[in-house]
């Protein structure tokens, strides 16, 4: 890189870059501004990065597919969805990241979602590339059957484009086990190969231990190095946790184990104030509302008489917030809540839950702050372990399982805080976009992809 090319290079140039090709993605552009803001400064003080071009190849997809999903509904009306798959970068290893089905979905988000997950797998350590995926089909009200036809009808596009050695997509919001056991069925009938295409898969089939709560329990590990940074513990912790899916259940079940006393769950109806805390039997029965009736957090209060209030729950006392929800749920005045009522760690359940404006509020303020991609980092870890078993036709222990979850976790926390450091604290964004950004760009020029 001239020196020209290099005094050039500025977070205003790849921004202005990305914003020129894709106006209207804001999402996406979001995140590939959180991700250079710390790495193009490292660009500048390390030679070996400053080839031309990588920075905007590393921002621009390998491979965005789009496709339309016909469908029939159970009164035999033909309806049709979009379908999505954006295989991002493969320097690490096949394409690995979730599908989502959602009414939000559209490129912008998906593309954002495959650009976080190439940084987020590569502070894992396992060899996968970043990629995701989905559908604008809302799961919610659906029966069995109709959300049967419907996965069978993505697979039949998107077949052409996965396997175990190319693309591997899992779960996301509104893919859970039982979505993924229509999409590996389709695919097992296309092809005639019983392979390890899918993670998130049952137990019966191929499917990994700890695979269903690795992101909510991978997300109180992270958070418990980050407590240990402080000399500090969980024990007592007034915790509060949004959503109330997979991530936020799971999250709520080994903060509990680990002596927080979890206060509040929310969906998009609104938030439940339980000062008596979550116990295990009242998780229990939440995670019976969710996932076998679909019912609404407000039947919580109800139950066990408590307050509920519609809106986000940023306004509660309490220690540590973990937002486990969706992207950009908390915004700078929500961030600006948590911090008057005393917050002083926030980890991310969801991805990229905090706006830019709300990060800098949180790091101002002191509060110790984890992005997405190194707290949630747990689902797609077991995602990868899941992927071994597979190619060796083994299955290991529930232990053995969540034994590697810990320490993946906690290589993660340490990558964060090698490269993180900054004014005598850690920079938790900063470590994981760095260290994320190196592995990444260590194997796309040791490929020749200069």
């Amino acid at each position: 890189m001239s020196d020209y090319e290099l005094k050039e290079m500025s977070l205003e140039k790849i921004s202005s870059l990305v914003k020129n090709r894709d106006p209207d993605q804001t999402e996406f552009r979001q995140a590939v501004h959180e991700v250079m803001e710390h790495v193009i400064p490292f660009v500048k003080d390390h030679k070996r990065y400053q080839r031309s071009g990588l920075l905007e190849r590393l921002v621009e997809p390998e491979r965005m597919v789009m496709f339309r999903v016909p469908w029939e509904d159970d009164e035999g009306n033909y309806r049709v969805n979009r379908g999505f798959r954006v295989q991002f970068n493969s320097a690490l290893g096949p394409y690995k990241g979730g599908l989502r089905f959602h009414p939000s979905v559209n490129l912008s988000i998906i593309k954002f979602l495959a650009f976080e997950q190439t940084f987020k797998n590569s502070l894992t350590g396992l060899p996968l590339g970043g990629g995701k995926g989905g559908s604008d089909f809302n799961p919610r009200g659906k029966s069995d059957a109709e959300i049967m036809r419907f996965c069978q009808s993505f697979m039949n596009e998107l077949f052409r484009y996965v396997s175990s050695d190319t693309d591997v997509p899992a779960g996301d919001i509104g893919v859970g086990e039982r979505e993924v056991g229509y999409l590996f069925g389709q695919y097992k009938r296309l092809t005639a190969e019983f392979t390890g295409v899918l993670t998130g898969k049952g137990l019966a089939y191929g499917g990994s231990k700890v695979r269903m709560q690795a992101t909510g329990f991978g997300l109180l590990y992270f958070l418990r190095e980050m407590m240990k940074q402080k000399e500090e513990s969980l024990e007592g912790k007034r915790v509060i946790i949004s959503g109330s899916g997979n991530v936020a259940q799971f999250a709520c079940q080994k903060a509990i184990n680990l002596g927080a006393n979890v206060i509040s769950m929310s969906d998009s109806d609104g938030y439940i104030v339980d000062e008596n805390g979550i116990t295990e039997k009242k998780l229990k029965w939440i995670k019976e509302l969710k996932n076998d009736r679909n019912g609404r957090i407000s039947e919580y209060a109800k139950e066990f008489g408590c307050e509920f209030s519609e809106g986000k729950p940023w306004g509660i006392t309490c220690d540590v917030a973990l937002p486990c929800a969706t992207q950009n749920e908390i915004e700078e005045d929500d961030a600006g809540e948590l911090v008057k009522n005393g917050v002083s760690y926030v980890a991310e359940g969801a991805n990229m839950p905090c706006t830019d404006a709300a990060v800098k509020a949180f790091y101002e303020a002191g509060v110790v702050y984890a992005p997405g991609k190194a707290s949630n980092a747990g689902g797609v870890a077991v995602s990868g372990l899941e992927m071994t078993q597979n190619a060796k036709r083994l299955s290991w222990s529930y232990d053995d399982v969540d034994e590697k979850l810990v320490e993946i976790m906690q290589t993660i926390h340490k990558k964060c805080t090698d490269h993180g450091m900054e004014d005598g604290r850690i920079n938790y964004m900063k470590g994981a976009n760095i260290a994320g950004f190196i592995k990444v760009a260590d194997a796309m020029i040791a490929q020749g992809h200069v």
